[in-house]
């Protein structure tokens, strides 16, 4: 899609949406939401869903892909890497990865390849469309769905040829260039598209003692490809393919929380994976068979100086300190995903029932090889490999009771085997069966308004933490089962030109698991336990509005109250980390001059806990961000700022001694301290783009 033509959506949305009539769904809501069994648009969609469109995208593309995620209610992220990396939704997901081999909280696709093992690889140039399932999706994704989904969907091939350049500068020596093209490749029959896309940055931290500034850098490197081939009338096999090449630096953290790190021994937060998708979707009379085989392999290295210091600093200090840590790990995911879907004509139980029936199978691989030489002679590398089998079979019926009512119930029943072994002669197995699945109701009051509520039941297997210091029977967690139910409103106003989502929900989780950590002396431990019960409720809103074919007013807001209901004495009762009381997103698009259009909007959250091993807390914050973009002809030239006011925050917090410095009450030093790792400082920059 051509920029100028994004450009002037709100436009053609006030055009579209201020229609009288409601005879054409697509035409009153264009946007598609694909990341269930079925299509629907966006206002048919009976779950809590956010779609971050192309419109909102295509300009963001050298920012953080989980930044710009962030942005919607209810979904928060942590670093302690060189950027994001890390998803919670509604306080479910985890906020880092060490020696603990880990199955994710929240899945993330792209272009139908699994990537929620490697988050750091989610880039967003070229891509069309990003959604957020919040809730957990037993269903559709068993496993890897316990708090929700992110699914990036890339723009895909079309008959026409048409490409889009791209060029950013900004501060923090920051430069981006990327190109995409597509088009018909065989005529009738063979349709391509192809992107690359280079971003670098020197990144915000000051490094005084190596006397550089690019020790936080960024330097990535995404290229995907995609083939359609039209076999028959029926038949459509689809080819995607991506490889990831992420050198970034990691030198986040400082003895003072300040841009300036004293690091001698900066690490790295470096991803290469290459990934394919291969899709067959072959139509019968009356149903479709979609077939899906996906394969990825990925070599990361995650290290950091341990002591934030050099060799000297703190000489004259009765236990000076000197560390690095460095984990490799070596990870290969392959799965296979068959499934029956009916169309119209299919329907079953006298023509009112809409069904699926899929089996998957998913097989991941993981090698661990951690490197951590110290000063004072210990031996603490360590090494780990780490196997889970899983497969499921699944089914939805979605039954028509009348031209309004619809019942929808799912279900999916999966068995996991998992075997790890270590260096430390540790052997374990795991193996389980899991239930999944929901039931729900939607009603279609009238071609503006569908309320609906479901009952959705979730699940994240056990697993082993590997933590020498961790006794047998903590060595080993148990599976998670999340209860939830949710009721909402999409509807429309005012003849369209206002529309809203809003979603209450309640959750129980039973078996909960926490991530904790254990400090001794030097050695960082973090482990995996796991609470009795759990709950949390809340609730999120999404209104879009266009009083007049020039201005688009937009808000998302997201409330969260969660808890521990049942655990250790000290937690009881408490919010579990990454769980602030409320998130919001509030702006507007204004179009004036026929060329120009300016972009505003401010996003923030209330304060949330660090972790679940200490009291410490993020401060709440706002982030101001801005843009002037103009168009001529097929040019698009964008001036941007983010985090106008230079708010500085935190997106990671640890509580512990690593300052050798004596100081009352801890003569030999060490005194615990909370240490932050920054968000992102005022950026701005300029973004050139060409569309063909």
């Amino acid at each position: 899609m051509k920029t100028k033509i994004l450009t002037g959506s709100i436009i053609a949305s006030y055009a579209l949406l201020g229609t009288p009539a409601f005879a054409e769904e697509v035409t009153l809501d264009p946007v598609v939401v694909s990341a269930d069994f079925r299509e629907q648009n966006l206002s048919r969609v009976s779950n809590s869903v956010t779609v971050i469109g192309e419109e909102d995208i295509y300009d963001k593309a050298s920012q953080s892909f989980i930044e710009v995620l962030a942005a919607t209610p209810n979904v928060n992220y942590s670093a302690g890497a060189s950027k994001a990396k890390y998803i919670q939704i509604r306080g479910i997901g985890e906020r880092s990865q060490y020696e603990t081999p880990i199955n994710p909280s929240v899945g993330l696709m792209i272009d139908g390849i699994d990537f929620s093992y490697a988050a750091l690889g989610a880039t967003l140039f070229d891509v069309n469309q990003v959604e957020v399932l919040k809730g957990p999706q037993g269903t559709t994704f068993g496993a890897n769905g316990l708090a929700g989904v992110v699914s990036l969907q890339s723009n895909e091939p079309t008959k026409e040829t048409e490409g889009h350049i791209e060029a950013t500068v900004g501060n923090y020596n920051t430069k981006a260039l990327g190109a995409a093209v597509g088009g018909t490749l065989i005529e009738d029959t063979l349709l391509g598209r192809f992107s690359i896309y280079k971003n670098t940055s020197d990144g915000y931290m000051k490094n005084s003692y190596l006397g550089r500034d690019d020790t936080q850098n960024i330097d990535e490197l995404t290229a995907k490809g995609q083939l359609r081939w039209m076999a028959s009338e029926n038949h459509t096999i689809d080819l995607n393919a991506i490889h990831v090449n992420i050198d970034n630096g990691y030198d986040a953290f400082t003895l003072d929380n300040s841009w300036d790190s004293h690091s001698d021994q900066p690490g790295q937060d470096t991803q290469k994976t290459n990934a394919f998708a291969l899709k067959s979707t072959y139509e019968f009379d009356k149903m479709k068979l979609i077939s899906k085989l996906s394969h990825s392999t990925s070599d990361m290295t995650y290290s950091y100086d341990e002591d934030w210091s050099y060799l000297g600093e703190f000489a004259s200090t009765p236990w000076p300190y000197m560390g690095f840590d460095e984990y490799n790990r070596e990870q290969k995911l392959t799965d296979i995903d068959i499934r029956l879907v009916s169309d119209e004509d299919g329907r079953i139980f006298g023509g009112r029932t809409d069904w699926t029936i899929g089996a998957y199978a998913k097989k991941f691989e993981e090698a661990l090889d951690r490197y951590r030489p110290t000063d004072y002679g210990a031996e603490l590398n360590f090494d780990s490999n780490y196997e889970s089998r899983n497969i499921a079979l699944y089914t939805q019926l979605d039954t028509h009771i009348d031209d309004q009512l619809t019942l929808v119930t799912g279900l999916r029943v999966e068995d996991w085997k998992a075997e790890y072994s270590d260096s430390h002669d540790v052997i374990i197995d795991n193996d389980e069966e899991m239930v999944g699945g929901k039931i729900g109701l939607n009603y279609q009051y009238d071609n503006t308004t569908l309320l609906f509520a479901n009952l959705s039941k979730g699940y994240k297997p056990g697993g082993v933490n590997p933590g020498s210091t961790l006794s047998m029977e903590d060595k080993t967690f148990a599976t998670e089962t999340l209860w939830n139910l949710e009721t909402g409103v999409n509807s429309s106003h005012f003849d369209n030109t206002l529309k809203s989502r809003l979603n209450l929900f309640y959750g129980k989780r039973k078996d909960m698991q926490v991530e904790l950590y254990d400090v001794d002396g030097h050695s960082f431990t973090d482990y995996l336990s796991n609470a009795a019960e759990g709950s949390y409720y809340g609730l999120e809103s999404q209104l879009d509005f266009y009083p007049n074919d020039s201005l688009y007013l937009y808000s998302s807001v997201g409330l969260l109250k969660s808890e521990f209901d049942e655990y250790s004495p000290e937690l009881e009762g408490r919010a579990p980390a990454q769980s602030p009381k409320y998130q919001y997103n509030i702006g507007l698009h204004y179009m004036f001059a026929e060329a120009w259009t300016f972009k505003t909007n401010v996003e923030g959250k209330g304060s949330y806990y660090f972790s679940n091993t200490h009291d410490q807390k993020s401060n709440s914050y706002a982030l101001f961000n801005s843009s002037l973009e103009y168009i001529n002809g097929n040019f698009t030239t964008t001036l941007w700022a983010r985090n106008i006011t230079d708010k500085e925050y935190a997106v990671r917090g640890f509580y512990w001694g690593n300052n050798p410095t004596p100081t009352p009450g801890y003569p030999d030093g060490y005194e615990p301290e909370l240490y932050t790792q920054k968000g992102t400082p005022r950026t701005f920059g300029l973004t050139v783009s060409y569309d063909f």
